[in-house]
């Protein structure tokens, strides 16, 4: 796949955001940033980028969902936008964007689950009852 300059860019861009907002880079094993070049500064700003993407699949209500998670550059500032659906089950599906990278998937979910109460698919007794079950 061949990546074109603009996207190219906008990763570098998410890659130089997280590095200053990320305090933990030193616990990272990343040191000084400044001291990187050539194959280790490529290296360092991968493995950071590559981090900012998600994706898995997990149970809800007895059936298969997947979700993903994906870093989003929106005036000069990171988000994540959360995407879920289920396939097979419903067209319904869930999506939230937010600054929390750890927060995302949860509204990700409950916009889903919103959206699956008000049409019907699932009754508030069955979303108490899974919620139950997995605490």
């Amino acid at each position: 796949m061949i990546m074109s300059r603009a996207t190219f860019f906008k990763l570098v861009l998410v890659g130089l955001l997280v590095f200053s907002f990320a305090p933990e880079a030193e616990s990272q094993g990343l040191g000084d940033i400044a001291s990187l070049s050539g194959e280790g500064l490529i290296s360092a700003l991968t493995s950071q980028l590559v981090g900012l993407w998600q994706s898995n699949d997990f149970e809800l209500l007895g059936h298969y969902c997947s979700y993903t998670v994906r870093p989003k550059i929106r005036r000069f500032q990171l988000y994540f936008t959360g995407r879920m659906w289920c396939p097979g089950w419903t067209p319904i599906r869930g999506e939230a964007q937010t600054r929390s990278r750890s927060g995302v998937l949860n509204d990700t979910i409950s916009d889903f689950v919103r959206k699956a109460l008000s049409s019907g698919l699932i009754t508030e007794q069955e979303g108490n009852d899974w919620l139950n079950s997995s605490g």
